[in-house]
């Protein structure tokens, strides 16, 4: 059974929404597989349909964290939206009265991007992406009885399908293009799709409250409400894929003035045999021979870690904790930051999303506990009581720790 290094040794964001092992998830289902995991967690602690009425009534939505569908189209946005009001320089803010007639009508509602505004959905996300190492999306779909959104397609990322209110009847067909990038989309394909949604389906079940779906990308799917509102959260794994790696070493080998050569005047680029394709091919093998693994390792780095938010900073706090942390101060890591640290001589480094900060290497053995969990300034290791002091604020205005709670 696969091990899963350096991730989180219980990974229970993940049991919720597997009913195998980690282990046995990662050797059998992941990217391989649909899996159906019937009662597998109690969903109601992410989202209710009242948590769906406060958000489409109260929170201010705008467009795209909201849009609507029915019988597999898309409902123009203004049919749901609106002025913000007196004193609101918004155009598109959900209109409440108009969404619930539409969904009295039969369309369906879609909350999207529920991991960046919705606290629950906020941790839950944070800490699933720890137990995939691949950053995650959280949209809700809101279907009104015996209705269907969307017609058969497939998605560019794997998906965990969690119920959470109602019942919805999935059909799933085999993939009609396996692994699909992002420049893939199913519309591409909408002929073949079409077909195969004719075809027996791969798999068919009914998902109640607490049953859960895996779903790889590339496998078509469809879905119907059944006698009720029917409610589901579609967490979207946008997976790092060998491409990815693949995208990195050629961004790499942009450093070699033999490929960035200008190809002769007059080429003909319509002309295959002009465009010198063999002789370019053996230049970016040259120049990949030389690439050193670390560097294909920060560009795939930058690229997974720009799309994966940690845990929320209050702002207000952040900054006067920044300016008032002395000793006796508790601070902990910010949740779900990815850092990476080292020492270089007399300097130590730490790595975060978009930013590199520069430390005095006397400051490592301090830097290491405080991003290992809660420390209290005058504790750390290695430094004299003002010097942590002066490192904490610095790091606190950096985002990179926060005031810890209460012990």
């Amino acid at each position: 059974m696969t091990a899963l290094p350096g991730l989180r040794a219980g990974r229970d964001a993940l049991r919720r929404c597997a009913a195998v092992p980690p282990g046995e998830f990662a050797d059998r289902v992941w990217g391989r597989a649909p899996l159906l995991s019937p009662g597998v967690s109690d969903f109601s602690d992410l989202l209710t349909l009242a948590d769906v009425d406060e958000l489409l009534s109260r929170r201010g939505l705008r467009t795209p964290f909201i849009r609507m569908a029915r019988d597999g189209a898309v409902v123009g946005s203004a049919q749901f939206t609106g002025g913000g009001g007196v004193g609101a320089e918004v155009g598109d803010q959900v209109r409440d009265d108009k969404v619930a007639a539409l969904f009295a009508a039969g369309s369906t509602v879609v909350l999207q991007g529920l991991h960046r505004m919705w606290p629950p959905l906020i941790d839950f996300a944070r800490d699933l992406v720890a137990d995939l190492g691949h950053p995650v999306q959280v949209n809700a779909y809101i279907t009104p009885p015996s209705s269907q959104g969307f017609s058969a397609h497939y998605d560019v990322h794997d998906v965990f399908v969690l119920q959470v209110a109602g019942r919805k009847r999935w059909s799933v067909h085999e993939p009609v293009h396996r692994d699909p990038l992002r420049s893939q989309p199913w519309d591409r394909r909408k002929d073949a799709v079409a077909r195969r949604a004719r075809e027996e389906p791969a798999l068919e079940a009914t998902l109640s409250p607490g049953d859960a779906l895996y779903l790889p990308r590339g496998y078509l799917h469809s879905a119907r409400a059944l006698g009720e509102v029917s409610a589901h959260l579609t967490v979207g794994v946008h997976v790092l894929t060998r491409y990815a790696v693949a995208e990195a070493l050629l961004a790499l080998a942009g450093e070699s003035e033999e490929l960035r050569a200008s190809l002769p005047l007059g080429v003909d680029a319509a002309d295959g045999a002009q465009l010198g394709v063999e002789d370019t091919v053996a230049a970016l093998v040259r120049a990949l021979r030389g690439v050193d693994p670390d560097d294909v390792a920060r560009v795939v780095r930058d690229r997974v870690w720009s799309g994966t938010r940690p845990a929320p900073l209050a702002p207000l706090a952040q900054a006067a904790a920044a300016g008032t942390a002395d000793v006796g101060t508790a601070v902990e890591p910010r949740a779900g930051l990815r850092h990476r640290t080292g020492v270089d001589g007399d300097r130590a480094w730490l790595e975060v999303p978009g930013d590199r900060l520069d430390l005095p290497a006397s400051t490592a053995p301090a830097l290491a506990a405080l991003l290992a969990g809660r420390c209290v300034v005058g504790d750390l290791p290695g430094l004299p009581a003002e010097d942590q002091v002066v490192l904490v604020r610095r790091l606190l205005r950096e985002g990179v720790l926060r005031p810890a709670d209460p012990a």
